[in-house]
């Protein structure tokens, strides 16, 4: 690889572009029409337009992008997360394009992309899976009714294709499940093309906990420890920290050893997530599978010190792994704020022109960030303006760390979500590590 085409934008587009300067590599950055002024179109060596700003237009948009890398010689195509990230035809297209798609094969992205065979896969290997129903024409209302009943209330209905709490409903009593499944499938047409949709048993007092892992070409898998993605309001996460308050080192090495054993089983290649949810007993099933570098990556890479774009990217090169599961040792705690561009009391989206953008800074704090004074907030994207991650010695110098971070974090000329997580960062239950993924609609809802 010489050349890597980012498709791309944002925070994400320019921590793949360091990465791969960082590498010896050029890079391509593509745009819309309304990010022709970004920074991750400034930092890179070339840059190509390849639509106007709506996304179907433009960065899903699989012919343009191979387009652009055509026109500038690009040999690599990097899709961050998001937009065509976990895309199986789109892997395959720059395959057979003779493109190196950075990612697993779309083979196993095709595989583990859809829920409920993911769910299958993790069951043949061995890894505990929560009771779960799947959807089709062929089964009736009453036959779902009954299965519901065998699995007790409440249940999630859940979209067989999709993520980021789209085509998810929680059903309590059985009167809403028949309405309910029909509003999962069409929220889940709309956003994934796919009206396919399962059950499956709730977890009571749930925790989102996700093990990171790095698996390259040659069969060497390894985990790097567990991400707490507790913090979330709608499915979508807020807060994200590691090492979890409440795993023990007994559960972190079992929830490791079932990610290993899924991947291996799955022959995957490349940065991976194996995500689980816990009950109030610490029970831990299989939730899902991303086959790309998640958003919250920053936080593992704060307490391992091990660089998951660059292992990903010298994976996509055909080298080993350049560390063992031996070498792995979480030092520390990390915590990571998703500052976002919405109201901090109602959540709804604040777009528009950031006037003044001042970063906190100091030893420990770290800023993914693609904002900047006089910066526009595009409505067209997601609400996203940076992550702010912060590490300490233990959990609590990370919370005053954060705090103070929090403080010295200015935004002018737009709402940010910036209130918000200061409210969270002393709330007595967070700071006790008392929550799960019900905390903010339990606190913070108005």
């Amino acid at each position: 690889m010489k050349k890597v085409l980012i498709a791309n934008r944002g925070e994400i587009a320019l921590r793949v572009n360091r990465a791969c300067h960082e590498l010896g590599l050029s890079t391509v950055a593509v745009y819309s029409t309304v990010d022709v002024d970004a920074l991750h179109v400034k930092f890179a060596d070339e840059s190509v337009c390849i639509g106007p700003p709506a996304a179907k237009e433009s960065y899903l948009n699989m012919q343009s992008l191979l387009a652009a890398a055509e026109v500038t010689g690009a040999d690599a195509i990097h899709p961050g997360y998001g937009f065509l990230s976990e895309n199986a035809d789109f892997a395959n297209l720059c395959t057979e394009s003779g493109i190196k798609f950075i990612g697993p094969s779309s083979k196993v992205i095709h595989r583990m992309g859809h829920k409920v065979n993911a769910k299958e896969a993790a069951e043949k290997a061995g890894v505990p899976i929560l009771p779960s129903l799947r959807l089709d024409q062929k089964v009736s209302m009453k036959v779902i009714k009954e299965k519901v009943e065998a699995m007790g209330l409440p249940v999630l209905i859940k979209a067989a294709m999709g993520g980021g709490g789209r085509g998810m409903k929680l059903v309590h009593k059985m009167d809403e499940l028949e309405r309910m499944i029909e509003v999962a499938k069409n929220e889940s047409l709309q956003a994934f093309g796919s009206d396919l949709v399962y059950i499956e048993k709730f977890a009571l007092n749930p925790r989102h906990i996700e093990i990171q892992i790095l698996a390259d070409e040659h069969g060497h898998v390894i985990h790097l420890g567990e991400r707490d993605c507790s913090i979330q309001r709608r499915h979508q996460k807020l807060v994200e920290e590691s090492p979890s308050a409440v795993i023990t080192p007994e559960i972190r090495k079992k929830m490791g050893a079932a990610a290993i054993a899924l991947a291996e089983s799955v022959g995957y290649s490349s940065a991976g997530t194996i995500e689980y949810v816990t009950d109030q007993d610490l029970n831990f099933y299989f939730l899902e599978m991303n086959t790309r570098i998640q958003v919250e990556h920053p936080v593992t890479e704060m307490v391992t010190g091990v660089d998951l774009l660059r292992e990903q990217i010298l994976v996509a090169q055909g080298e080993h792994l350049s560390i063992t599961q031996k070498d792995v040792q979480v030092r520390g705690h990390a915590i990571e704020c998703r500052i976002t561009a919405e109201d901090p009391k109602s959540f709804m989206p604040a777009p528009g022109r950031i006037q003044l953008f001042h970063p906190p800074c100091g030893l420990g704090v770290r800023l993914e960030s693609a904002a900047c004074s006089d910066y526009i907030v595009s409505p067209y994207y997601d609400s996203m303006i940076c992550k702010l991650i912060v590490h300490g010695d233990t959990r609590m110098n990370a919370i005053l760390k954060m705090r103070e971070a929090l403080k010295e974090f200015v935004i002018h000329g737009i709402k940010t979500s910036i209130p918000f997580h200061q409210s969270l960062m002393t709330h007595p239950d967070f700071v006790a590590g008392r929550y799960d993924t019900g905390f903010i609609q339990k606190n913070f809802s108005n």
